[in-house]
């Protein structure tokens, strides 16, 4: 990777979603945004994974349950090397490999197709449960959205989780307080989302999901959990890095337009 340092590989990250919306003119750019930094920790390193074997069977999982945040996915793969970097700006084009959604068959690095909101946890646990019953020591890691979280798969697949003791799965959910149509708090609450997972049965740890250092603290706590599955509960600013898209819930799938998108990159690489 060409990055000194994980938040340089984040704001890498930052830049190409804004130039992949603006090209197709269409995607979701405020999920993106605040899942970025969970994303480049996994990828600068702690993902075992290599692009030149994507399909490794002792590779570590990733299922992005929240897949409509697919433009941070595909520029940290791009950017690790699984597919060339000019590769992006086909997103959401007809016959692109980059659909705005995570399509496992066509894109390098991608485990799992998701899209429908609630369902890519359950496959998370299933991974993990192979895995289990095949004595090997990959470990599934999953990053699922606060807004989903409203979805009664969710705490289906929760209760399977931790019934089987799936210590090798952690997941990252993305606790941005926005979904489409405004405030979790307003559509349909899903909190204490904390209380909730550990009543589940679940270890749960809670960081500022921006502070690398702490993302990094977290994913070396989660390798020392037995016997429970792990719960990072992030708390993240939707839009994280654009002034004019930070919580602001229309910004959960307008993409920019060419002034925005120069605006946004401006502030990026400022």
């Amino acid at each position: 990777m060409d990055f000194q340092t994980t938040e340089q590989f984040a704001l890498a990250i930052r830049r190409e979603i804004i130039r992949m919306l603006a090209e197709a003119k269409s995607g979701h750019p405020g999920g993106s945004l605040s899942a970025a930094d969970i994303i480049a920790v996994l990828y600068s390193g702690e993902l075992r994974v290599d692009p030149t074997q994507p399909d490794a069977p002792q590779r570590d999982r990733l299922v992005l349950s929240k897949g409509h945040v697919a433009p941070a996915l595909y520029a940290a793969l791009a950017l690790r090397g699984f597919f060339p970097r000019e590769e992006l700006m086909q997103l959401r084009k007809l016959g692109s490999f980059l659909q705005g959604h995570p399509d496992m068959h066509k894109t390098p690095g991608v485990d799992m197709s998701t899209g429908s909101l609630g369902q890519g946890l359950s496959v998370a646990c299933g991974m993990a449960l192979a895995a289990k019953m095949d004595g090997a020591d990959y470990r599934v890691y999953a990053i699922c959205g606060d807004g989903e979280s409203q979805e009664g798969q969710i705490w289906e697949a929760g209760m399977f989780a931790a019934h089987y003791r799936l210590d090798n799965l952690t997941v990252f959910l993305d606790h941005n307080h926005l979904q489409i149509d405004g405030d979790i708090r307003q559509v349909m609450s899903p909190e204490p989302l904390d209380e909730k997972w550990r009543a589940f049965g679940w270890h749960v740890i809670q960081i500022n999901g921006h502070d690398h250092a702490a993302i990094k603290a977290a994913l070396a706590e989660a390798k020392t959990i037995s016997g429970k599955p792990v719960m990072i509960l992030c708390e993240t600013v939707k839009g994280k890095g654009v002034s004019f898209m930070e919580n602001q819930a229309g910004w959960h799938g307008s993409a920019p337009n060419a002034e925005q998108a120069a605006q946004a990159l401006a502030e990026l690489e400022g």
